[in-house]
């Protein structure tokens, strides 16, 4: 316990004590050492007892201590008690007079009733002169009766402003203690209102993290959590509902909904770790009722960059899965549906218009070929939405020369080019070997030139590049067409995304090329990202991994 605990412990007990009861206690510190110095001269000095001041010193102490406890001193006016102190200067002169050839130094006992009468309410020039003439008339009345030799006088003189200088140092000590508990108690005041404040803020805190629909959780330095609003708690409830899995772990399933998250994929257990994520799905409670819910995380550093915590965000997106998954059921069966007849139509139209001796006139094979035309095109389009249902596709890996494909893609591409004015530029090696699907990467530079010509109505120039690049295989398509803001370059892979300028315009497109483009991608294990400015033009850039003659 500290000094100042215990301190402040013994002054609410003092300040419990009755009146005079703390009288008395201020008069009992002399009264035993006079008691003390009483009991040792019956033993070295009984003589002094016969002689009638140090007796009367004896009583006249021994009446001020119990005039202390049993006077009613809450009857009389504050201040009142000073009379004790002042008749103790005479009982202790009357003592020490009394002993003075054996005794002389007893007078140094009116540091008592000094130190009571500088620490009480009395006006401090009051307390200067009690405390100067209380000691002085000690030592002062003796050579003045002519009982001691002159020089005493000069002593009692000395003695008189010691004690009122120790009174000014008392007086001064108890300025400051106020001063400092008043401090205290400001401060003590402050701590208070800033405590209640802060209180409050919590209670809004918590008010407002439970008012929310996303769970949030946030961990400290060491993993454990400070902080779980209402959502997230329901949602941790949802995870350990009913009966655990057969193999011990909670009802917290992958995006496929059936395979269970190993304990260190956990979103809490990976934020802990110090990892940042977004976008991490996962499926949460029994298998009857199970919740897709989105996490993300970010790890909280301090001013030294080491880890101090994270913050774990969680939204339910059970309805927007769903949507997005009988959206997809939706085109595949549409699509399954279009394709039987697309194929039937085009195959009937090719049979009559490649058979020579048709006989038709020119104005129905026109018709016809128009016909066949806008018939192929809708089943390309089938086709796109098949493909982009189906997710990614299938890919047989082998040897593949990325620069034999570009050349191949660029000179189909030619007759598009030409007719919008555009120029076609390669910067290939003479050979660049991949591991890859060469029917698929195709697809993908295929799908990739379409764009940048469709997308130059104006003409300009589309420039494919490849390179090796860091142990991978560097494929760039860049044009110098309309271009497109920042923010559409992070939303163009998205399924039946179209920028704001193709809306606007008359190029045709329902915005899955690209999607299927990053499906094929992905499959890969390669990557595939845009840049682009509105105006400036578009870059497209993929990697795909090299293949080494010593993988054969």
């Amino acid at each position: 316990m500290s000094e100042r605990v215990m301190y402040l412990k013994a002054k609410h007990l003092y300040s419990t004590l009755h009146y005079r009861t703390r009288i008395g206690l201020c008069e009992l510190p002399l009264a035993l050492l006079v008691a003390i110095i009483a009991t040792i001269v019956s033993i070295t000095a009984p003589s002094l007892f016969t002689n009638p001041l140090f007796l009367a010193g004896l009583v006249l102490h021994a009446g001020l201590l119990a005039a202390s406890f049993l006077t009613p001193w809450e009857r009389f006016r504050p201040g009142s008690y000073v009379i004790i102190p002042l008749l103790d200067f005479v009982a202790i002169g009357l003592t020490r007079n009394g002993s003075v050839d054996v005794l002389p130094g007893l007078s140094l006992l009116a540091i008592f009733p000094v130190i009571w009468i500088s620490a009480s309410a009395i006006r401090t020039r009051l307390s200067l002169l009690a405390s100067f003439l209380g000691p002085f008339v000690i030592l002062a009345v003796p050579p003045l009766l002519g009982f001691a030799p002159p020089s005493q006088f000069w002593t009692a003189v000395l003695l008189g402003l010691a004690m009122a200088t120790v009174s000014v140092s008392l007086r001064f000590a108890s300025l400051n203690s106020d001063y400092s508990q008043r401090k205290l108690e400001a401060s003590k005041a402050e701590v208070d209102r800033l405590q209640g404040e802060n209180a409050e803020r919590a209670l809004v805190l918590e008010a407002i993290l439970d008012t929310i629909d996303v769970g949030l959780v946030a961990l400290d330095a060491h993993g454990n959590r400070t902080l779980t609003n209402r959502q997230q708690r329901s949602y941790d409830r949802l995870v350990k509902a009913g009966e655990q899995d057969d193999d011990g772990g909670s009802h917290l399933y992958a995006a496929d909904k059936s395979t269970p998250v190993q304990p260190n994929r956990y979103p809490v257990h990976r934020a802990a770790a110090g990892e940042t994520f977004a976008n991490y799905l996962v499926w949460i409670g029994p298998k009857e009722s199970q919740r897709a819910v989105m996490t993300a995380a970010t790890a909280i550093k301090d001013g030294d960059g080491q880890f101090a915590g994270s913050v774990i965000v969680s939204s339910d997106v059970t309805d927007m899965v769903e949507a997005l998954r009988a959206k997809e059921d939706f085109v595949s069966n549409v699509s399954h549906e279009l394709w039987t007849p697309l194929t039937s139509i085009i195959g009937h139209l090719d049979l009559v218009l490649d058979d020579e001796d048709h006989g038709l006139p020119a104005d129905t094979e026109r018709q016809l070929s128009v016909a066949r035309r806008n018939a192929e095109r809708l089943y390309a389009l089938v086709s796109n939405l098949l493909a982009s249902a189906s997710g990614a596709a299938s890919v047989h890996l082998r040897p593949t020369d990325l620069t034999g494909l570009v050349e191949n893609s660029i000179e189909s591409a030619g007759p598009q080019a030409a007719d919008t004015g555009v120029s076609l530029k390669a910067d290939v090696p003479d050979i660049l070997w991949t591991s890859s699907d060469p029917l698929r990467i195709r697809q993908v530079i295929d799908n990739l030139l379409s764009n940048a010509i469709k997308y130059s109505p104006d003409g300009g120039t589309v420039t494919v590049r490849a390179r090796e690049e860091c142990d991978s295989a560097l494929l760039e398509v860049q044009d110098t067409g309309i271009g497109m803001s920042p923010n559409e370059t992070k939303l163009i892979f998205g399924k039946f995304f179209r920028t704001e300028a193709a809306r606007q315009s008359t190029i045709p497109g329902v915005g899955l090329g690209l999607s299927i483009t990053k499906a094929i991608v992905d499959s890969h294990g390669g990557t595939i990202r845009c840049t682009s400015q509105p105006g400036a033009g578009t870059t497209f850039t993929v990697t795909l991994p090299l293949h080494r003659p010593e993988q054969n």
